[in-house]
């Protein structure tokens, strides 16, 4: 599903990526979805910066990843994140990589918002949490706006 609510990441794969057979480590595409959930957050202005200045930081609180295809040596990829709920301290993002059309990985990954200091849960500053929610897919019907 490719809407306007989906952002997108081209990628290449480098040998560094792949195991002696030249296919990508399984590993390696948490570190794609990474990626493309980095500059997520950051085309919403939520850059680290940001998010320091609001003392918090998101953390992985859960993932769940689902292999399809395997990406080969120098194969172009895209990594994709799209926001499927906001809640008032979480977030819940669908993220893939895709070669072409061919889903190679799919994701559910949760994040927890927590102070840097004490690692405790906290709540998403209010500004923070209308740019999240506006920018949350409102074709997927976990979708708090209801919309």
């Amino acid at each position: 599903m490719n809407d306007t609510r989906e952002f997108s990441l081209p990628l290449r794969v480098y040998i560094e990526d792949t195991d002696a057979g030249g296919i990508v480590y399984y590993v390696n595409y948490l570190k794609y979805i990474e990626r493309a959930r980095t500059e997520f957050m950051r085309s919403l202005d939520m850059d680290r910066a940001a998010i320091f200045n609001n003392e918090l930081m998101f953390v992985v609180s859960d993932v769940s990843v689902s292999y399809h295809r395997p990406a080969k040596l120098d194969d172009e990829l895209e990594a994709t994140a799209a926001l499927a709920s906001v809640g008032g301290a979480s977030l819940k993002l669908r993220q893939c990589v895709r070669r072409g059309a061919d889903l190679i990985a799919e994701a559910a990954v949760s994040l927890a918002c927590v102070s840097p200091e004490t690692l405790a849960p906290r709540r998403i500053p209010k500004e923070m949490l209308a740019t999240l929610r506006a920018a949350c897919d409102p074709h997927n019907p976990h979708n708090p706006l209801g919309e």
